[in-house]
């Protein structure tokens, strides 16, 4: 846990990787997968939740919850991560190819509680 306190720059670093990702028109995800630069997924009429935007969210925030192990920074690292999940996803109704999904959105906020009660647990078992 020292480790993370003491680097702060790591979570800076993911913050900055994370926004420059969710600003970019295109996909790095998509274009590895699909190997195309614009492609555009359709929204399905089911609602899913997308376990990318999870998985991404939840090592963001458990990263982030580690780096800043005081208590009093917990409540507002918490809104932040909330803020910028919300904030990032309604960037993508501006950006051209990208598209606003309310199932992304849920993702990521998901994520974010998901690694809320991570941290809280392995802060719980080591301290």
């Amino acid at each position: 846990m020292k480790l993370f306190s003491k680097f702060k720059l790591i979570f800076y670093l993911l913050n900055l990787i994370l926004i420059s990702f969710y600003l970019l028109p295109v996909s790095i995800v998509k274009l590895f997968f699909y190997n195309e630069l614009y492609f555009y997924s359709q929204i399905n009429a089911e609602f899913k939740v997308s376990a990318n935007h999870i998985y991404v969210f939840i090592f963001f925030s458990f990263v982030g919850f580690l780096t800043y192990v005081k208590s009093n920074h917990l409540i507002f690292l918490s809104i932040y991560l909330i803020f910028i999940s919300v904030i990032l996803e309604l960037t993508h109704l501006l950006i051209p190819y990208r598209g606003f999904e309310l199932a992304d959105l849920f993702g990521n906020i998901i994520g974010v509680l998901i690694g809320l009660i991570i941290s809280f647990f392995y802060k719980k078992i080591y301290n």
